[in-house]
């Protein structure tokens, strides 16, 4: 895949709203996420752009034609870069629509946020290499790494039914519990509550099932990312996990932020991907100039927890992709 930098990145770009200029935004004008807002309880849903502290309704100022957000992470990589290129226009200083555009503005403290988009199913990989390494450690001292990590990315299917848009809420979750020096287990609240940082890439455009997606092809079908929050219950996980895997320390909760970050804004952190070796399969040999260098951290209650980075990532998202897809 080629470098789509263009304008649109362009760091000394102005808009000629004042919050987005702030150094301390989010939203400049450079990064324009997409997301559903509403204004009420019993308001539709609508397609929104983050920008300074407000939303630019896509609907009002005549950019889609309509609230489903699948009509826009759906678009070709041709048209999605087309409707990047007009948001960008249209809320540049000296842009000429600037009146009717203003009125199209609702201020982010004004709306609810929602799902960015429909979820019907999603991944999870597990290609944090030195997140691997660690929990292997613990279990395997001498030999972390199982002989297929460095084949294929390892993954397996989530809980798309219970996804929420951050921030949410959410009970500590019940389950079995192995009871010391007793015969049976117990039912109760986890103890052991546990996050993990991740991105969520979201797929715009499916392919026809039966047929997979080349590594090539990937541009096609993804849109952007999302920061990601997968909960885990690590004491109901460790008794019931045992021999398919997790299902109540995990089906609880999962974070997702209601803001989706372009593809086209990912062009300025792209590098190398780490080094492979030994050297994927034809099927996943490629892709390598598609590696991360994004800064992540946590915070709690006013503290950073933790700092980590994308560029670890031992495969990058095309091979996910077309992995995910290699058997139709």
């Amino acid at each position: 895949m080629t470098s789509t930098l263009d304008d649109t990145h362009d760091a000394a770009l102005q808009s000629w709203l004042a919050s987005a200029n702030d150094p301390a935004t989010d939203f400049p004008i450079q990064n324009l996420p997409f997301g559903r807002f509403k204004r009420g309880a019993e308001a539709p849903w609508g397609i929104g752009v983050a920008i300074g502290d407000q939303v630019l309704d896509l609907r009002r100022a005549g950019l889609v034609n309509g609230n489903d957000m699948r009509d826009v992470i759906g678009l070709a990589p041709d048209a999605r870069r087309a409707l990047r290129h007009a948001i960008s226009a249209g809320l540049r200083a000296g842009a000429a629509g600037e009146a009717a555009w203003r009125a199209t503005l609702v201020p982010q403290s004004e709306v609810t946020l929602g799902l960015p988009c429909e979820i019907r199913d999603y991944t999870d990989f597990y290609i944090g290499i030195h997140h691997a390494t660690t929990v292997g450690q613990l279990f395997r001292p001498d030999n972390p790494l199982l002989p297929n990590y460095k084949w294929v990315p390892i993954g397996y299917h989530g809980r798309a039914s219970s996804i929420n848009a951050s921030p949410s809420t959410f009970k500590r979750p019940l389950g079995q519990l192995p009871a010391a020096n007793e015969p049976a287990p117990k039912f109760g609240p986890s103890a052991r509550l546990d996050y993990e940082l991740e991105l969520g890439l979201i797929i715009g455009r499916p392919n026809v099932q039966g047929e997979s997606i080349a590594i090539e092809n990937a541009e096609d079908h993804l849109f952007g990312v999302a920061l990601f929050n997968d909960w885990s219950a690590r004491d109901i996980q460790a008794w019931e996990y045992v021999p398919l895997g997790p299902f109540l320390g995990k089906s609880f909760q999962t974070s997702i932020s209601a803001w989706v970050t372009p593809l086209a804004l990912l062009e300025e952190a792209r590098i190398e991907g780490p080094s492979q070796d030994p050297p994927p399969l034809e099927h996943l040999a490629g892709g390598r100039d598609w590696g991360l260098d994004i800064a992540l951290e946590v915070e709690l209650d006013g503290e950073t927890v933790s700092r980590g980075n994308a560029r670890t990532l031992y495969w990058t998202f095309p091979q996910q992709l077309a992995h995910a897809t290699s058997n139709g």
